[in-house]
């Protein structure tokens, strides 16, 4: 069910719902970041429909997972052209997944490391339960015959 008023939804609102700044909104209106012109009353001020809404979220999950905002730009230039330019928002598309394809294997890479450290943390206090703890990884206490410990990559 839409809560739009039939003057829209005034910037206050669409910040409620996007969670954007009225100074982010009004900046993604001056890049060209939005596929319509957002329209004004007769007192001058900006109103916003539903479907301005669900560009802007979709431009937001864009900008979460990485994309700048000049390919955000692009895209809503592409879109506003309509058809005839499917292939080039696909290239577009394409290409950004392969990056947040990339970025994922990064943070997997980084969460398996530090899942590791958790797990060497865990075993080695379950072992050695009354040991003082010193501070982990100062190389201060590293010699060549120590035991392992967490601090080992």
């Amino acid at each position: 069910m839409s809560t739009e008023t039939p003057e829209g939804l005034s910037i206050g609102q669409v910040a409620q719902r996007t969670g954007l700044s009225v100074h982010t909104l009004r900046f993604y209106e001056r890049e060209g970041l939005l596929v319509t012109p957002i329209h004004r009353n007769s007192a001058g001020r900006r109103v916003y429909t539903d479907q301005d809404v669900e560009w802007l979220h979709l431009c937001t999950n864009l900008r979460a997972s990485g994309m700048p905002l000049p390919a955000i730009r692009q895209y809503a230039d592409l879109v506003r052209q309509g058809t005839g330019t499917e292939q080039h928002l696909l290239t577009l598309l394409h290409q950004h997944r392969a990056e947040v394809t990339a970025q994922i294997a990064h943070l997997t890479h980084s969460l398996d490391l530090v899942t590791h450290k958790i797990t060497a943390y865990t075993t080695h206090l379950s072992q050695n339960p009354t040991t003082p703890t010193a501070t982990p990884c100062t190389g201060s206490s590293h010699s060549p015959r120590r035991a392992p410990s967490a601090c080992d990559p």
